[in-house]
């Protein structure tokens, strides 16, 4: 049984109710259940974050290094932003796939560049929160051909 580690950012804690018609109805709580259904079902333990601050973000991925086997993030804003997270993903020694729950690349031009996804080993967008179900089940077929 490997460690997922599902990390998310900033105004994640808002969905269910932050713009329903881009992020749908889900809360955040229901992401995690999902998230956590998926790992069970795949054998996988899951830590499951979010935060504001994009230096819990990096921290987080530190602290990852070694013990967990993947990494599903949705970085948010900070995927537009963020060196220092790209750096922390970029020392990660496993897998890790990028969502975002809205299809970033249809909305706003500044949302079009991504830090992350071109070490990422996937990218998922614009499938709503199910994307994060898609995510697991890519880092666990990562990590399972080791």
């Amino acid at each position: 049984m490997g460690l997922i580690c599902v990390f998310n950012g900033p105004n994640l804690n808002l969905l269910g109710t932050r713009e329903p018609e881009i992020y749908g109805h889900d809360t955040l709580d229901d992401v995690e259940s999902l998230c956590a259904e998926k790992c069970r079902i795949l054998g996988h333990a899951m830590r499951f974050t979010q935060s504001n601050s994009e230096g819990d973000l990096v921290t987080w991925i530190q602290e990852a290094r070694g013990k967990a086997d993947g990494i599903v993030i949705n970085p948010a804003a900070f995927t537009h932003t963020s060196i220092a997270i790209r750096d922390a993903l970029a020392a990660f020694d496993g897998p890790f796939v990028e969502i975002h729950i809205s299809n970033v690349h249809a909305r706003e031009s500044f949302r079009h560049h991504s830090y992350l996804s071109d070490i990422a080993a996937g990218v998922i967008v614009g499938c709503g929160v199910a994307g994060y179900g898609y995510a697991i089940d890519a880092v666990s077929r990562l990590i399972d051909k080791g």
